[in-house]
């Protein structure tokens, strides 16, 4: 067996009356954790290797604890309180980052990307969507929706509703962590897997999905999809700030740099320099012919907005006499083309 792990985690979650999982709930997963950690558990839950959800006992999260006091305080004081659990325990091990098997690796993975142990696209969440069930988000938590009806009816017999916030395979991310350093203005927008880093604000109309996120500080005031990082910025005054729809997906990446401004009902399909600024409406995408200028205004050349990705200090804005989609530098022709020619 390896002394060393992907990355370890000891849940409490919620399976339906099949003992199926539906969610698993990871108060300090670990990344890499120490060879003399896995020595203390692997005999009490029988882990010999690979990649493993195993499911343990009361009585085993106790043994687990007293094992591991002199090794590691934090997880060992986790496992005592999880020794008092009426809900179902696992213990996730993680040898590997490879493809995902199990329904608790899957949400392993998505609260490593919550707590700010990797970034998105730092691990392979390949597999993720059939082993994320669709399941009902209540006021009792998490339930199967094809058992939906019935506890509907029992907490109508009690004289209590029964409230569905959501049906969806991903919980909102508030349910699982909170990040620190971080303002959340609808916290039903941010799903589980989402990265928030320190200092970012995310208005009520902003939206970040799992495998995406912010490095902070920053707002997000639109809408985040799965592959985009936010690189660091400010407010609106001066920093990284997105009204409009970053989209990634796929082995796709797209990473904002620094000081950037997207405007309002604007989105992008490519990545952006530090201190790019894509006007109010445009949408960007890597296909989008642009006709560059310099900082007379005078065309450099046409060309498709990927040879764009990535430099700093552009303007993306639309001609509003012919509709054409410039893109203004500070830079003099000259210097432009050696940008250009440098980047490409």
């Amino acid at each position: 067996m390896s002394t060393t792990l992907f990355s370890l985690g000891f849940g409490v979650g919620t399976q339906n009356r099949q003992g199926a999982w539906l969610e698993v709930f990871y108060a300090q997963p670990l990344i890499q954790p120490a060879a003399e950690l896995i020595a203390a558990i692997a005999p009490i839950l029988g882990y010999s290797g690979g990649n493993q959800a195993i499911t343990f006992s009361t009585a085993q999260a106790s043994q687990l604890a007293e094992a591991l006091k002199s090794v590691d305080a934090a997880q060992a004081a986790l496992l005592t309180r999880l020794a008092e659990s009426h809900k179902p325990l696992v213990a996730t091990v993680l040898a590997e980052d490879v493809q995902l098997t199990s329904t608790p690796e899957a949400y392993l993975k998505l609260h490593l990307l919550s707590h700010r142990l990797v970034k998105p696209h730092g691990l392979s969440l390949a597999g993720v969507f059939p082993l994320l069930p669709n399941v009902a988000w209540t006021s009792l938590g998490a339930i199967d929706l094809s058992e939906l009806a019935a506890h509907q009816l029992e907490a109508r017999l009690r004289g209590e509703l029964l409230e569905v916030f959501s049906v969806d395979k991903f919980p909102k991310m508030t349910d699982y962590v909170v990040p620190s350093g971080v303002r959340i203005a609808d916290s039903a927008r941010i799903r589980l897997g989402a990265y928030i880093g320190e200092g970012t604000t995310v208005m009520h109309e902003g939206f970040v999905n799992f495998n995406a996120g912010t490095e902070g500080p920053g707002m997000i005031e639109g809408r985040v999809s799965a592959g985009v990082f936010v690189g660091k910025g400010s407010d609106l005054g001066g920093g990284c700030s997105t009204m409009g729809t970053l989209s990634g997906g796929g082995n796709i990446v797209i990473k904002v740099g620094e000081g950037c401004l997207i405007g309002a009902n604007a989105g992008i399909g490519i990545p952006l320099g530090d201190r790019n600024t894509v006007e109010s409406g445009l949408y960007v995408t890597a296909g989008t012919k642009v006709a560059l200028l310099d900082e007379n205004n005078q065309l450099v050349k046409v060309l498709k907005a990927r040879d764009l990705a990535g430099l700093p200090d552009l303007l993306f804005r639309r001609n509003s006499e012919t509709g054409a989609v410039e893109c203004k530098s500070h830079k003099s022709a000259i210097a432009l083309n050696e940008a250009l020619h440098a980047h490409n």
